[in-house]
């Protein structure tokens, strides 16, 4: 146990040693709460709650919402999560969140338990997993989104108040949606994973929807927003549907330990991209990354096949791009860095690529140290393991306030963090304080346009964050900057779990044994 002890120490201030190295400006001494980090991500799952809210409800500002979804259409869609700072319910970010909460939990669950948040974890996934059960009606129909994104954009109002229309819209056999029929399958899947041992009958049931989800997106393709128009100018699938596909697949291999749903992926990695594309972004609608370091994981613990070897080899020479190119050891083919170190891929909301980038560097690193690898062979030369995980940590920071601006891009964070969140529940005076209705213009007259400060903090949210020059205003029309969605902040579950083991636990320890053990060596 000791000599465990002392190996996660000895990492963490080998990590430290790589930071001051290789961001000294973003780095110095500055030291964060990881378990309030944590503990203020899984918080901010609550304030996005739609639906009947339960007796545990933490999020006091909030209220019941959404209670007739999916009555004009004789379905039950009460339930679910806000995406972001508005009322619809899309269906694919909404599972990409679900997803990498589970992940989270598979990969850090014990961390995440040490914490004390275990609990509020499986709280988190279970609320997106419920809807997901509710909105699969039958084999081959899937509800896709609840309300309409141009109308609901018109009104700013709180949830509890809503006057949009909640039409809800599907994808069936004439109407396909491979890409949401897939990550949805691929949510249900991991989640499957997370309850096997807790509650099996609702593991075996999530597995149930996740198999006919994905045999439904396999037989019948296409992508969503081609039929379910309304999702285009909001959540396109520009990525088409092949990667989700994959990475279903891979999720209902890891659930099922069945070799056709590897071999699929072995037989398709060509056709569909998996071997193909090489790609510097991982998000809700690009899972080529993911999907290559979750396969390169069977690979590092032979969990294949000979046969299988060759080909997931080709997967992991993929996830090592994306890994060099966040790393900058890619051959020039890097992704962008602000002055202050943040990764940069796009202006709009680029926080949720620098959460998820910092999730796969922490995955790939455990993935890696569990193979006994130490280095990564990048294109400009090799790389110890620790730097993923090094690199993973200046991003976490860097969210939570080692940056120029100094300021927390987790709400409710630190002493400084943004407090005009795009947010429309956020920003106007809970219903438990004025219960007197608000209507649509309204809310924009008296409450968007002011520049005070918002009524709730919407703590644990993570907002779009600063541009490339590590520029950031503080305004709630600034929605690329100010408004904050659960893919940000679902990946950072899992990452805050891994810093706060590798830098409070250690340090503990190693505190309580100073009065004897450092005399005895």
């Amino acid at each position: 146990m000791r000599g465990g002890q002392i190996k996660h120490l000895s990492s963490f201030y080998m990590i430290q040693s790589i930071l001051i190295i290789l961001f000294p400006l973003c780095t110095q001494s500055l030291s964060f709460n990881y378990t309030d980090a944590l503990t203020k991500s899984l918080l901010y799952f609550e304030a996005q709650r739609s639906g009947h809210l339960p007796y545990n409800q933490r999020v006091t500002w909030r209220g019941h919402s959404g209670l007739t979804d999916g009555l004009q259409q004789g379905v039950d869609l009460v339930g679910g999560y806000y995406d972001a700072g508005d009322h619809v319910k899309f269906g694919l970010p909404m599972a990409f969140t679900a997803t990498m909460l589970s992940w989270s939990v598979l990969e850090f669950g014990e961390e995440i338990a040490a914490a004390g948040e275990y609990q509020h974890a499986l709280e988190a996934i279970k609320w997106g997993t419920d809807y997901f059960i509710k909105a699969h009606t039958h084999p081959y129909i899937l509800w896709a989104e609840v309300g309409d994104g141009d109308t609901d954009h018109y009104c700013w109002q709180r949830p509890e108040d809503m006057t949009t229309s909640r039409q809800a819209y599907k994808i069936d056999k004439d109407n396909p949606g491979s890409d949401l029929a897939g990550e949805t399958a691929a949510a249900m899947a991991a989640a499957s994973i997370v309850f096997k041992e807790l509650n099996p009958h609702y593991s075996h049931l999530l597995l149930h929807h996740a198999q006919q989800l994905f045999e439904f997106g396999d037989k019948y393709r296409g992508e969503y927003d081609a039929s379910v128009e309304e999702v285009r100018s909001y959540y396109a699938s520009v990525s088409g549907y092949r990667d989700e596909l994959l990475w279903a697949a891979l999720w209902l291999h890891r659930a099922t330990g069945l070799d056709e749903y590897l071999e699929y992926v072995v037989e398709n990695a060509e056709n569909m991209g998996g071997n193909g594309w090489a790609m510097i972004e991982f998000s809700w609608d690009v899972k080529y990354a993911g999907l290559q370091i979750l396969a390169t994981k069977f690979l590092l613990n032979g969990e294949h096949h000979e046969t299988h070897k060759h080909v997931l080899e080709e997967y992991k020479s993929k996830a090592d791009y994306y890994i060099c190119a966040c790393l900058g050891k890619n051959n020039g083919s890097n992704v962008d860095r602000s002055p202050g170190g943040m990764l940069y891929i796009r202006q709009w909301n680029n926080l949720q690529y620098v959460s998820s980038a910092a999730f796969l560097l922490t995955v790939y690193y455990e993935y890696l140290n569990a193979a006994q690898q130490q280095e990564l062979l990048c294109p400009d030369g090799p790389v110890r393991t620790d730097e993923l995980l090094a690199l993973a940590k200046t991003q976490a920071d860097y969210i939570l306030g080692a940056n120029p601006m100094k300021m927390s891009y987790m709400v409710g964070f630190g002493s400084k963090y943004p407090t005009k969140v795009h947010h429309r529940g956020a920003s106007i005076v809970s219903y438990k304080e004025s219960n007197g209705f608000i209507g649509c213009t309204q809310g924009f007259d008296d409450w968007f346009g002011r520049g005070w400060e918002n009524p709730n903090v919407l703590v644990g949210a993570i907002v779009g964050g600063p541009n490339c020059e590590d520029k950031f205003r503080d305004d709630r029309g600034n929605y690329m900057q100010t408004e904050a969605c659960t893919y940000n902040t679902a990946p950072m579950v899992g990452v805050f779990a891994k810093l706060n083991q590798l830098a409070e636990k250690p340090a503990k320890d190693i505190l309580s044994r100073t009065s004897y053990s450092f005399g005895q060596m």
